[in-house]
């Protein structure tokens, strides 16, 4: 890039949460191949982040890029109202195949976000198609994220989501506090009772509960154990709430598990707390193309299919797009004959043995691991430029947040890649 074009990007370019009064600095990528990005100026860096955990594979993938070809083609769009295409059934049958069992109603979004919003409108049609009119409030916990659109930011965190700059714009929830932390931490029954008071107190007027389930991502990079899903479950069930997972960061195998909520057909919990609706993105197309789907058992599709609009109220331009499609058919097929598994095991380890180093500095308050997502959490907000600059002279690529530094490598990583990621993280916290 020249520096006129530099020049242009820094005034008149937004770039996520970056200021255009004073911008964070940006470094231009020529190109990228496997798990590392390379600089206009010939640098090459070890990307640590997945382009927001999206490029699970890595990058200039040939499966992915032959998927893409092909399909260029046939027909890069075609409207989904009124017409389909094979790539989009063929998308459909996999993610039917590899979600909880009994998520077989699938709504093929264009963002992670627009997902949410979809699951959220299918709650609401869901309450009012039964009558309960009233029942228009979402249940949440805090420390969540969900997306930036309005429904999806509005069932965010409170003070992370910005609620307060957006007050009289945003509808209004009702928050509890998340979940204690700890993936292997016993129940708190004092939680438990606490949330079941919550949901006495406004289930009534409520449609659904809606969580990232164990890990939430960008509200604060949160772990905590399985069992308060099968509370979730229990007492949606009781007060006649949905249930929704946000697995748009945790699905496609990055926790572990190709699935929190269960792998289909794998005995792994599903039958206990699978989610009403639940919806993925991200890691979908293996990072190409802006993709996502929300997915809804039976009864919630027939009971809005019996109601008096029938529809949902829902129909982006981009729907069912058939390169997005075509893509994301190969990356699922490409992740489930990859060893995802053993990949996932040996970069967890590798996130335990290399960063939990930085848990000995004075500046760090905890190191936290959980299948290929490692933490670094910060006792003080961490300066993003400087240390960003910092990660940038010694090859490796880290977006750090508010007091997090975090990583979540291409599954396909090298070891010493790995390694080498990870002692830059805990050389400059």
């Amino acid at each position: 890039m020249s520096p006129s074009q530099l020049a242009f990007d820094r005034d008149h370019l937004w770039h996520p949460y970056t200021s255009l009064v004073d911008p964070l600095p940006v470094y231009p990528v020529a190109s990228a191949e496997g798990y590392r990005l390379r600089l206009a100026d010939g640098r090459e860096l070890v990307d640590g982040m997945s382009s927001w955990w999206s490029a699970i594979h890595g990058y200039n993938v040939p499966e992915l890029n032959a998927a893409l070809q092909a399909q260029s083609r046939k027909m890069s769009h075609v409207m989904f109202g009124g017409l389909t295409h094979e790539p989009a059934v063929a998308l459909g049958q996999r993610l039917v195949d590899i979600t909880p069992d009994g998520l077989d109603r699938v709504f093929l979004a264009d963002s992670g976000s627009v997902s949410v919003e979809v699951a959220m409108k299918m709650a609401v049609q869901y309450q009012h198609a039964l009558g309960h009119r009233n029942r228009t409030t979402f249940l949440t916990v805090r420390g969540g994220y969900h997306g930036d659109t309005t429904g999806p930011m509005s069932v965010c965190d409170p003070v992370t989501g910005m609620h307060q700059l957006f007050a009289g714009f945003m509808p209004r929830h009702e928050f509890y506090d998340r979940p204690p932390g700890g993936y292997a931490a016993a129940l708190d029954p004092d939680y438990v009772a606490g949330l079941e008071t919550f949901f006495q107190r406004h289930a009534d007027r409520s449609c659904a509960f809606i969580v990232e389930p164990v890990v939430q991502g960008a509200g604060g990079m949160h772990f905590y154990s399985p069992a308060y899903l099968e509370v979730f479950r229990a007492l949606c069930d009781r007060h006649g709430l949905l249930l929704i997972y946000d697995e748009i960061a945790t699905g496609f195998g990055r926790t572990g598990t190709l699935f929190v909520g269960g792998d289909a057909g794998a005995g792994e919990g599903q039958s206990r707390h699978r989610p009403d609706i639940m919806t993925v993105g991200k890691a979908l197309t293996g990072g190409y193309l802006t993709l996502a789907a929300t997915l809804c058992t039976a009864r919630v599709a027939e009971t809005i299919g019996r109601s008096e609009a029938s529809v949902l109220m829902h129909g982006p331009t981009f729907m069912g797009n058939p390169l997005a499609c075509a893509v994301a058919v190969a990356s699922i097929d490409l992740l489930l004959s990859s060893g995802w598994r053993e990949d996932i095991a040996r970069i967890a380890a590798g996130l335990e043995r290399h960063l939990r180093p930085a848990a000995r500095k004075e500046s760090v308050k905890d190191v936290r691991v959980l299948g290929g997502i490692g933490v670094v959490e910060c006792r003080d907000p961490v300066d993003v430029a400087r240390i960003q600059a910092q990660f940038v002279a010694e090859g490796v690529w880290v977006r750090p947040f508010g007091r997090l530094v975090y990583v979540m490598p291409p599954y396909v990583i090298s070891d010493a890649a790995l390694e080498l990621l990870c002692r830059t993280v805990v050389k400059y916290v």
